[in-house]
Formats: C-alpha cells, sequence, structure tokens
C-alpha cells in the first residue's frame, strides 16, 4: 500500500510541469500557485515574446448621426447636457387632460334597430332604459314620530310625518305635525304641501305653503326652506314661514342617528323655532320661542317598523314663556316618550 501511495506521488510531481508548459496562453497560469503570495512579483516580459491574440475585423459601422451635442468622455458626468432637456414639455405630455364643458350631444334621432325589430317594441325598451337611469319615479309614506308622552296627569301625543313621490330631482311633499293633551285635546297641527328639487347630492329646496289648523285662528304661510344631508350624516332642515298677516316665523331642526347595533339605533333631536315679531294671539314670542331636546332609542323589529323609548324636554322662552305662564301653562316640560317610527 505505501509503494502504492508513492508511485502516485511520483507520476504527479513529473506530470505537473509539463501540463502548466503545454499551456501559455492562459495568463498567470503558473504564478497560481500558493507560493506566489510570498515571493515578489515576476520581472515584466519583454515585449513580442507572448503571442498576439487574433481579433477577427470589426464590421464596417453605419455613419452615426450628426448631432450637436458633445459627446462626453465615459466617465463624465457633469458634460452630459441635462440642460438641455425640455422638462415641461415632458410634464405636459403625462399631464391629464381637463374635462371640457361642452353641452352634451343631442340624442340620436335615427335607431338602427327599428330596421329589424318592432319601432313601437324598441321604443318602450329605450322608455324603460330612461326610468331605470333617473327617470324613475317612486313614492314612500314615513312616520319619523308617533308617540305618547305620560306626564303626571297631563298626558300629551305627537306626531310627525310625511309623503312624498317623485324622481331624484323632483318631488312632491306633504309633510305634518302636531302634538295635544288627553284631556285638552288637540293644541297644534299643521300641513304644508311642498314642491322639492334636488339643488346638490346631499340637499333639496322646497318651496309651498303650510297650512295651521290649532292653535286658533288658523294661519296660512308661504314656505321656503331646505331639506338635506350634512357632513358627519347629520339629517338637517330649516324653513321660514310668511303669514298672510306679515307674521314671519322660523324653523331649524336636525337628528342623527348613531347605530349601536345593527336593530338598535340611538337617535339625539334638535328642534328650534324662532319669531321675528310678537304674536300674541297664538301665544308666540319674538326671538327665539322654544327649544326641543330629545333622545330616542328605537329597534328595528324590521327596517320599516321600529318601536322607540326616549326623553323629551321642551322650553319656552321670552315672551313665549310670559305667555304660557299667562294661560296657566308650564313653560317647560320633560317627559319620557314610547312610540313608533314606522316607513312603507
Amino acid at each position: 500500500m505505501r509503494t502504492l501511495a508513492l508511485s502516485a506521488a511520483f507520476v504527479i510531481v513529473v506530470v505537473s510541469p509539463a501540463i502548466a508548459q503545454s499551456m501559455p496562453d492562459i495568463p498567470d497560469m503558473q504564478d497560481m500557485g500558493h507560493s506566489a503570495h510570498l515571493r515578489p512579483p515576476p520581472p515584466p516580459s519583454p515585449a513580442g515574446t507572448q503571442p498576439q491574440r487574433q481579433t477577427p475585423p470589426a464590421r464596417e459601422a453605419a455613419p452615426a448621426q450628426q448631432s450637436s451635442e458633445t459627446v462626453a468622455p465615459p466617465g463624465d458626468t457633469q458634460s452630459m447636457g441635462h440642460g438641455a432637456m425640455d422638462h415641461a414639455t415632458m410634464l405636459d405630455a403625462t399631464a391629464e387632460e381637463s374635462v371640457g364643458n361642452e353641452p352634451a350631444p343631442v340624442p340620436p334621432a335615427d335607431h338602427p334597430a327599428d330596421a329589424f325589430f318592432d319601432p313601437a317594441t324598441m321604443q318602450a325598451a329605450r322608455d324603460q332604459l330612461r326610468r331605470e337611469h333617473g327617470g324613475t319615479l317612486t313614492s314612500r309614506v314615513m312616520l319619523n314620530l308617533a308617540e305618547y308622552q305620560p306626564r303626571d296627569g297631563e298626558d300629551g301625543y305627537r306626531w310627525e310625518g310625511e309623503a312624498r313621490y317623485g324622481g331624484d330631482i323632483h318631488r312632491f311633499v306633504l309633510r305634518t305635525e302636531g302634538e295635544g293633551g288627553v284631556d285638552t285635546g288637540l293644541e297644534a297641527a299643521e300641513l304644508q304641501a311642498l314642491y322639492s328639487r334636488a339643488v346638490t347630492p346631499y340637499f333639496d329646496l322646497q318651496v309651498g305653503i303650510r297650512q295651521d289648523f290649532e292653535p286658533t285662528p288658523q294661519r296660512t304661510y308661504a314656505t321656503v326652506g331646505f331639506e338635506g344631508l350634512a357632513p358627519y350624516w347629520f339629517d338637517v332642515q330649516g324653513a321660514l314661514f310668511l303669514s298672510g298677516h306679515g307674521d314671519v316665523l322660523g324653523r331649524a331642526e336636525g337628528t342623527y342617528d348613531l347605530r349601536l347595533m345593527q336593530r338598535l339605533i340611538l337617535q339625539p333631536r334638535a328642534e328650534m323655532n324662532l319669531a321675528a315679531q310678537d304674536i300674541p294671539e297664538i301665544g308666540i314670542g319674538s326671538g327665539v320661542s322654544n327649544l326641543e331636546l330629545g333622545v330616542r332609542l328605537r329597534y328595528e323589529i324590521r327596517r320599516n317598523f321600529a318601536p322607540y323609548v326616549g326623553i323629551s324636554y321642551d322650553e319656552k322662552f321670552g315672551d313665549t314663556a310670559d305667555f304660557a305662564r299667562a294661560a296657566g301653562e308650564d313653560p317647560s316640560r320633560a317627559s319620557l316618550v314610547f312610540g313608533l317610527r314606522a316607513w312603507f
């Protein structure tokens, strides 16, 4: 075994110089030994002693287009001429084109489908398409408040609701509200007939008339107001009323639906009434006549049927409070409320 190992080592020592001499074209092949790390580099060989590699002749390049810009040497980035680039043109090319304000084109009067199908049938289909894309007429009856108010032997009731019919832009609205006592009877009742037009995606302008049936004497008012959805999902309404006697009244109200659960909703509510002058016949004084604050918790058994319970507080101010005291009424009152909110 020892003899075999010595024989193999002898063969390797003899053959290695021959292999190195047979590859003269590979540079530094002789210097690949680890001994090169310990000795100084060899002196440069005289010119012409190593064979030169034959480089194939390059093809004749096509003549380059003449350019007014100076070609910078390799590595020279300061003379590349970035100042010649028109960055404004580049921005204009990628900028989004502004939307025009030209009027919409006239709807086509000719309908090629009429040549293959019954024109009356195709006209009915086009009319249906227009209705489905903004021309649909809908109706709704909404009962916002229908409640009973127990108050120490002076139990009362109150209602507020509306019915509307129309499309996305134009609507006809009937609105009513009122209140009374179980023992004293009807105290206030009104009916409004309004034309409502959408002026923004979230607000409607409303004009019409208001008829008061109680308190007496009855009065009729011209009405102008608004209704809509304010930022942060506040439902707001406001209106001015001008009577045939020159009386000017105002009203503002707002609600907010705080959804505690999918079907459990807490609704704070505020309503304020104002008057430009004293109207002793109906017990209203100038300025802020009254402010009503309340909160109601409703549970939607169905989306269109929700009983509720809550608290309501009503306060009269100024001359309105004086008129109430003179009539033997309390200018402020608070009560529990039990009611129903429904629509169809």
